[in-house]
């Protein structure tokens, strides 16, 4: 149960990250065009793998909406992007930290 709250707590994380990196207007819009990408991937109905095969079709969207956000976070410069996972790690920090 441990790492299903890991895993969730990376996820939201990754999320908080993809809409700072929307925000920001220091983006380049091809950072932002991929983000966009990945969000309308998820929730399009048309995928590679139909989301009525229960397992794959949840992994598709998971696993292609993960590496279009990957590609977006490679397009941004590296101070940019350090100083949107620190602002994303302060708003995350748990209580009491």
């Amino acid at each position: 149960m441990w790492k299903l709250g890991r895993i969730f707590a990376l996820f939201r994380r990754e999320l908080l990250l993809a809409w700072s990196l929307l925000r920001d207007p220091r983006a380049p819009w091809s950072a932002k065009l991929a983000t966009v990408a990945a969000v309308l991937y998820v929730v399009s109905p048309v995928d590679l793998v139909s989301d009525f095969i229960p397992v794959l079709g949840w992994l598709d969207d998971g696993l292609i909406g993960y590496l279009l956000l990957q590609l977006a976070f490679k397009f941004l410069p590296p101070e940019l992007m350090a100083a949107l996972r620190d602002k994303v790690q302060t708003r995350t920090k748990p209580v009491g930290q």
